[in-house]
This record gives structure tokens, C-alpha cells and sequence, in this order.
């Protein structure tokens, strides 16, 4: 025991170490760079509705289109991680996907631009695919909570930035302005993520071939609590993607009539998930993600049943309330998803990638869903796919509770 386990313990990075700060800013940056180009497209809908002259739900292809060809480039990226390395695979991750959205910001018809933002999702899947995996390899096992936790509110400061810095601009000089904006932000991240992440360290090459990949595959499905957490995942995003697509549709017709870019100040309440995903890490490392993961259920749809008001004030408030309550859940599930595979013997790069193939999934699927709901159910069809999709999420918490935790292999 003393001299397998204890090396490698003194080998990762200590809370408070040199090493330790440089792989949290640089996970934080790589985050924020891949949500940022993700989501840049998210707030200019109507913008692009407009200017292509297409209906809401054609017009959501734009961010749909995106995360259904990065869910499917995720079941490839995983693998590929564990031959080629988790750092190698960010790093090409963030710069190609950072080319890739410039070339967005001129696509020339709305076919190309289309064809880019599937491109795009393939591009992105080489972060999320091994993120949670390299943090528990490389990082001390008393840290990983935070650790988790810090990626995730990356990744909600990203989504911020990328609706914050288009729409403004789209409003100022149009919607090209703002995607290409958001691709130099993801490009000085790239750089700086390059300069600052440190090489893996513990990262064990597996073997690549057909049957190791098929014995992963069945490892990562045939676990009660990793099925359970991929659909928390799938219907957690699910209903945020829902819910952001058709708000902008809202808020920009009567009574409202907000332009792009002060329905972009909605997502300021992004801000409020980086807190969430941050300190809901470090209350799991204390009592347990199992008491910690139901109250981001009670907090989400708690939020989504308030923006049936038709006070704006308090669909904000209810929009903060269920991106505090989503981000608690994907930080705390998204790393467990990596716990659970590594103390049941199966690939973490594989369930990682299982878990974000259904985030993603649900992402594409149920957001395209929430514009649909819109068009031919108003804010309370949208409403409603949100509480079916929370509800299952909660059904979801109720399995994880009851299912065993599985002890460290002696």
C-alpha cells in the first residue's frame, strides 16, 4: 500500500501549490474559451431569424446543429484521450475551435454558416471529453470537489461572455461583430491556456483497439448510478437550453420589446452558476453530494415555475434561481460521473464521455424542443417541457440516493 499508493499522492498537486494555481486558472480559461464560442450564437436567435428570414425553431439549428455533432464527436474524443493524452487533445480542442469560429463570423450564406457551427461542435469536443478526468488525475484527492467545481463555473462565465459580448455589439455593428468577437476572446484563451497548463503527470495510456474500446463502452453503461446520472445531465441542460432559446424570443416581442443586447443582461445571472458550481463543490466535499445534489433540483424548478410572472423582475429572478439550481447539479454530477467510474473499475475517459454525449444530447434535442413549445404553446408550453424535464431529474436524484455508494479498493 505504501509504496504504490503513497508516491503518487506526493506527485499530484496540493491545494495551495504552485502547480495546483496553475492548472485551476488554466482549466478555468479552457472552460471559459469552449462555452464561450459554443453558446455565441444563443442570444443573437432573433438577430438571426431576422436577418436569414427563417422561423425560431429553424433559427435554434444555429446552437442545436452544434451540440448534436458535439455530443457525437464526444464518444470519439474520450478514446482517443486515453491513447493520445488528455493535454495534447485540449490544447488542439481550443485552437481549432477557436479558427473555426472566426470563420463563422463570415460565413457567407446561412447553408455555410450551418455547416460551421456543426464543424464547430466537433471542433469543442476535445476540452469536455477529458476535463473532469485530467483534474482527478492530476489533482489531490482532497481538492477535487472545488476542482470540479471551478471548471464548471468556468464554463458558466463562458456562456455569460459569449451572450454579453455578441449581442452588444450585434446591436452596435451586427451579428458578425459579435461572433467574431467571441472567437478572439477564445483565441487569447487558447494562448494563454498553452502558456499555463501543466503536462499530465499521472495519465496512463490504454490499450487502443476495438475490444478495449467495446469493454469501456460496457463498463460505462452498465452501472445503475452512472445511467442515472447521464439522464440527470441530459434533462438538467436540457431544460436550460430550452428555456434560454425561447427567452430571447420573449423578451423581445410585446410587452416587452427588449433589443438583443439588454436581453443579453439576462445572463448576468451566469455569474450566480460559476458561485453555485463553486460552492455546491466545496459543500459536497463536506456532507456528500447525495445531500447536496437535491437542493439544485429544488432550486431549478422552484426558478422556472417563477417566470411564469409576467413581471420581468421576476423572471429574472427566476431565470438566477435556475441557473444557480442547474450549475449546482452539472458541477456536482459531472464529477461524480468520474468518481463513480474510477471506484467501479470502468474508464473515466469513457463515462466522462458518456455523461456529456447525453448532456449534449439534451441539449440539442430538448432546446430545439423549447422554441418548438414557443412557437405553438407560448411560455407556458416551455414552461411545461421544463418541469417534465426536471421532474425526471428529480426522479433521478431519488435512484442515486438509493443506490449503494461503492468503498476504495483495499
Amino acid at each position: 500500500m505504501s509504496t504504490t499508493v503513497e508516491p503518487r499522492t506526493a506527485e499530484t498537486h496540493l491545494p495551495g501549490s504552485a502547480g495546483y494555481r496553475r492548472v485551476m486558472v488554466a482549466v478555468f480559461l479552457a472552460g471559459m474559451s469552449t462555452f464561450v464560442v459554443l453558446y455565441d450564437v444563443q442570444a443573437l436567435l432573433p438577430d438571426l431569424a431576422r436577418a436569414y428570414d427563417v422561423t425560431p425553431a429553424r433559427a435554434t439549428l444555429a446552437l442545436s446543429l452544434t451540440t448534436g455533432a458535439l455530443a457525437i464527436a464526444l464518444l470519439v474524443a474520450g478514446p482517443v484521450s486515453e491513447v493520445v493524452g488528455r493535454t495534447r487533445l485540449i490544447h488542439l480542442s481550443l485552437w481549432s475551435s477557436s479558427v473555426v469560429a472566426l470563420a463563422c463570423a463570415v460565413a457567407p450564406s446561412w447553408e455555410w454558416l450551418l455547416a460551421l457551427r456543426t464543424l464547430q461542435g466537433i471542433t469543442l469536443a476535445g476540452l469536455p471529453a477529458v476535463a473532469t478526468a485530467y483534474l482527478r488525475e492530476e489533482l489531490h484527492h482532497s481538492a477535487h470537489g472545488r476542482a470540479f467545481g471551478l471548471y464548471v463555473g468556468g464554463t458558466a462565465l463562458g456562456g455569460m461572455a459569449g451572450r454579453l459580448v455578441t449581442a452588444p455589439l450585434a446591436d452596435l455593428a451586427g451579428w458578425r461583430w459579435g461572433l467574431a468577437a467571441a472567437a478572439g476572446f477564445a483565441l487569447a484563451c487558447a494562448a494563454l491556456v498553452a502558456w499555463l497548463l501543466p503536462a499530465s503527470r499521472h495519465f496512463v495510456p490504454r490499450p487502443s483497439g476495438v475490444g478495449s474500446v467495446v469493454d469501456g463502452v460496457r463498463g460505462a453503461v452498465r452501472d445503475g448510478a452512472l445511467l442515472a446520472l447521464y439522464v440527470l445531465g441530459a434533462c438538467g441542460i436540457g431544460t436550460m437550453v430550452a428555456v434560454f432559446n425561447a427567452l430571447g424570443f420573449r423578451l423581445s416581442e410585446a410587452p416587452y420589446g427588449l433589443s438583443a443586447g439588454t436581453v443579453s443582461l439576462v445572463y448576468l445571472v451566469y455569474a450566480l452558476g460559476s458561485v453555485s458550481s463553486a460552492v455546491s463543490g466545496r459543500v459536497a466535499d463536506r456532507i456528500g453530494r447525495r445531500a447536496t445534489v437535491p437542493v439544485g433540483c429544488g432550486f431549478a424548478l422552484g426558478g422556472v415555475w417563477l417566470t411564469l410572472s409576467g413581471s420581468l423582475v421576476f423572471v429574472v429572478l427566476g431565470m438566477a434561481a435556475l441557473t444557480i439550481g442547474f450549475f449546482c447539479l452539472h458541477g456536482l454530477a459531472s464529477g461524480w460521473v468520474t468518481a463513480r467510474a474510477h471506484l467501479a473499475g470502468v474508464s473515466t475517459g469513457q463515462a466522462a464521455s458518456f455523461y456529456l454525449f447525453a448532456y449534449y444530447v439534451g441539449a440539442s434535442v430538448f432546446g430545439n424542443l423549447g422554441t418548438v413549445a414557443w412557437t405553438h404553446a407560448g411560455w407556458a408550453g416551455v414552461v411545461g417541457l421544463a418541469s417534465a424535464l426536471l421532474l425526471t431529474a428529480c426522479a433521478m436524484v431519488v435512484v442515486l440516493r438509493r443506490t449503494p455508494a461503492l468503498a476504495p479498493a483495499s
